[in-house]
C-alpha cells in the first residue's frame, strides 16, 4: 500500500487514493484525445470521413472518456454521502469494487459491447505513457478493492436489503427519494402483477393505468407550472422513469413521448402554442408520438424525405416513417417533415405538431392520408411500434413549430440531451428489475443443498449488477443536475445513456444465466426483462452513432491541449 494510504484511516484514505486516480486519469485521457485528435484532422479541421475511418480509435475514445467521468461521478458521489453522513458499508464497497473494476478494464480492456474491446495503445498511447499513469493509487485501488471478501460482504448485505428501494444510498435529497417511493408503491400495486401478461399478449398498457399516471403528474413534471405542470426539473424525470421502468419499461417510456414533445414546445413554439399545447400534455388530455424516423435513414436525419407542401391554409404530408412508438393511440405527433426540397441536408426540415384521431387496432389510424402497419417486436411492448405512410395527410399551417420553416432540426437537437437522460434513467429502472429478479431467484432456487446464492459464481453477478448499477445511476443523476443547472450536458447525457445501456443489458444477461434454463421460459419475467434491455442501445442514438458523437465533443474540448 502507498505511504498516503497506510499513513489514513480506511475512510479518508480511500477517499485520497480515488480522487488520486481521477486526477492521473484525466491526464490520460488529454493524451489519448491529443492522438486521436492527429489521426482524423484534415488540416486544421476534423474530417468526418476519418472519424468514420478510425472508428476504433475515435468510439474507443469514447468509451474511456466515459469511465473517467463515471469514475469521477462515483467518487463524488462517495465525497458527498461522506460529507453528510450517509456513507454506509455497502456504498463503501461499492466505490471500492467499482474503482478497482473500472480502472483494470481500463488498464486490461473496456467493452465497448460483446466481443469488442478497446486498448490504451488504440488511443495511440505508448507503454511508457501507460506504466506512468499505472500509480501506486491506482494499483492499490485496482489489487484491494475487488476481492471475494469484499464480494461476499456485498452479498450479504444485498440480501438483507432484498425488497428495498434500491441497494444503497442513491445520494439524492429526500424530496426525490419521496417521489421514489410514490412511484414505486403506484408500481408495485398497478404495474408489475400485470406487466408480464401484458408483455405476452403484446397487449396495450391500460388507459386505466395513463390516467392514473397523469394524475400523479407523470406527464407534466418538467413542464412550467404556469402551464398546468409540476415545474420539477430532470432530476425528478429520472427518479420517476427510473421506477416506472424497474416495474415494465413501456410504462416507464409512456413520459418519453409527452417530455419530447413538452421540451420541443417549450424551446421552440409560439406563445400560442405553448399554451394551447401544454397544458393538454401535462394533464394526460392529450397523448403525443414522435415522428422522426424513414425507413433506410435511420440516425441520418439530414436524409429525410418526407415531404410536406404548402397548400392554402395546411400543409400536406407525403411519405412514409417508421419505428413510431404508441402511433395509434396518440392525440398530436411531433412530425419532422422536409418543407423546401430545394435545401439539402438540415436545413429544410420543419417541426409540426399534426393533430390526428386515435385509433383503435381495428382500425388503427382512422385519418384521411394515412396509413399504417405494426412492427412486431422482441420486446418493448404495451405501447406498440408501426410503419406510417402519409399521403396527402393535412396538417393546419397554425401547427408549424415556432410558425417558421426550417426549423425543425435545430428544435429537435435541442431536446437531445433530456432525451437521453431519461433514456438512461430508463436502463436504470430495467438493470433494477434484472437485479431484483436475479436476487429473488437466487435466494429461491436450491442446488445441491444450498440456495443458488451461496455459490461465487452467482453471488458475484449480483455484486457486479448492484455496483455498475450504482455506477450508472450517479451518471446520470450528474447530467440531470447539469441539465437543471442551464448548464450544457450533451457530453454527459451522452455517456449516461451509452454506459446505461450496456449496463442494462450486461445486468439482464446475468439474471438470466442465474436462472438457468427457466430464464429462457417465457413464462418467467426475466425473459421480458432481458427482451426490452436490448433497445437500450439502439433507440435514442444506437452505441456506435452515440460514441460517435461523444468522441467528437472530446476530441473538441481536449484534444488540443
Amino acid at each position: 500500500m502507498s505511504t498516503a494510504a497506510a499513513s489514513a484511516t480506511p475512510e479518508t484514505g480511500l477517499v485520497s487514493l480515488t480522487a488520486s486516480a481521477v486526477a492521473t486519469l484525466d491526464g490520460l485521457l488529454d493524451k489519448a484525445a491529443c492522438n486521436v485528435r492527429t489521426l482524423v484532422l484534415d488540416g486544421e479541421r476534423i474530417s468526418s470521413s476519418l472519424m468514420e475511418k478510425e472508428q476504433r480509435a475515435t468510439h474507443g475514445l469514447a468509451w474511456f472518456a466515459t469511465y473517467v467521468e463515471a469514475l469521477r461521478q462515483l467518487d463524488a458521489y462517495a465525497t458527498r454521502l461522506r460529507d453528510e453522513n450517509r456513507y454506509g458499508t455497502l456504498e463503501e464497497l461499492i466505490v471500492r469494487i467499482g474503482f478497482s473494476e473500472y480502472l483494470s478494464q481500463i488498464f486490461g480492456g473496456i467493452p465497448m459491447n460483446q466481443g469488442e474491446f478497446v486498448r490504451l495503445h488504440d488511443l495511440g498511447l505508448t507503454s511508457s505513457d501507460v506504466a506512468e499513469a499505472h500509480t501506486s493509487d491506482i494499483e492499490d485501488l485496482i489489487v484491494s478493492g475487488n476481492s471475494p471478501e469484499l464480494r461476499l460482504q456485498v452479498t450479504e448485505l444485498i440480501r438483507k436489503q432484498a425488497g428495498q428501494s434500491t441497494f444503497g444510498d442513491c445520494g439524492l435529497e429526500e424530496t426525490y427519494e419521496q417521489i421514489r417511493n410514490e412511484m414505486r408503491r403506484f408500481a408495485e400495486d398497478n404495474v408489475t402483477p400485470h406487466a408480464h401478461e401484458w408483455h405476452l399478449k403484446n397487449d396495450y398498457i391500460p388507459l386505466e393505468i395513463i390516467s392514473q399516471m397523469a394524475e400523479l403528474g407523470v406527464f407534466g413534471l418538467t413542464i412550467p407550472e404556469e402551464y398546468g405542470g409540476l415545474g420539477l426539473g430532470k432530476e425528478s424525470m429520472c427518479v420517476v422513469s427510473e421506477e416506472l421502468s424497474r416495474a415494465y419499461i413501456g410504462v416507464g417510456s409512456l413520459g418519453t413521448r409527452s417530455e419530447i414533445a413538452a421540451e420541443l414546445i417549450l424551446c421552440g413554439g409560439t406563445d400560442e402554442q405553448k399554451e394551447k399545447w401544454l397544458p393538454l400534455i401535462a394533464s394526460g388530455e392529450i397523448l403525443p408520438t414522435a415522428v422522426f424516423t424513414e425507413p433506410n435513414t435511420g440516425s441520418d436525419l439530414a436524409s429525410l424525405k418526407t415531404r410536406a407542401v404548402k397548400e392554402g391554409d395546411v400543409w400536406k404530408v407525403y411519405g412514409n416513417k417508421t419505428w413510431i412508438t404508441h402511433p395509434v393511440r396518440a392525440d398530436v405527433m411531433t412530425l419532422l417533415t422536409r418543407t423546401n426540397p430545394d435545401e439539402p441536408g438540415y436545413k429544410g426540415l420543419s417541426m409540426f405538431l399534426a393533430e390526428k384521431p386515435r385509433g383503435t387496432d381495428e382500425d388503427p389510424f382512422p385519418a384521411e392520408g394515412m396509413t399504417g402497419g405494426e412492427i412486431e417486436v422482441l420486446g418493448y411492448r404495451g405501447m406498440k411500434e408501426y410503419e406510417i405512410g402519409f399521403d396527402g395527410f393535412e396538417v393546419k399551417t397554425e401547427n408549424l413549430l415556432g410558425g417558421e420553416e426550417g426549423q425543425g432540426f435545430k428544435q429537435l437537437m435541442q431536446t437531445f440531451e433530456g432525451a437521453r437522460i431519461q433514456t438512461a434513467a430508463r436502463a436504470l429502472g430495467v438493470a433494477q428489475s434484472a437485479l431484483d429478479l436475479g436476487l429473488r431467484y437466487a435466494e429461491e432456487r436450491i442446488q445441491f443443498g444450498k440456495p443458488l446464492i451461496a455459490f461465487p459464481r452467482v453471488s458475484d453477478k449480483l455484486v457486479m449488477m448492484t455496483v455498475e448499477l450504482m455506477i450508472a445511476r450517479q451518471l446520470t443523476y450528474f447530467s440531470a443536475w447539469e441539465k437543471d443547472s442551464g448548464r450544457r450536458c450533451d457530453l454527459e447525457a451522452g455517456m449516461a445513456k451509452l454506459l446505461g445501456a450496456r449496463v442494462a443489458w450486461a445486468a439482464a444477461d446475468n439474471a438470466l444465466q442465474i436462472h438457468g434454463g427457466n430464464g429462457f421460459a417465457l413464462e418467467y419475467p426475466v425473459s421480458r426483462v432481458l427482451c426490452d434491455a436490448r433497445i437500450l442501445n439502439i433507440f435514442e442514438g444506437a452505441g456506435e452513432i452515440q460514441a460517435q458523437v461523444i468522441a467528437r465533443r472530446i476530441i473538441d474540448t481536449r484534444g488540443t491541449n
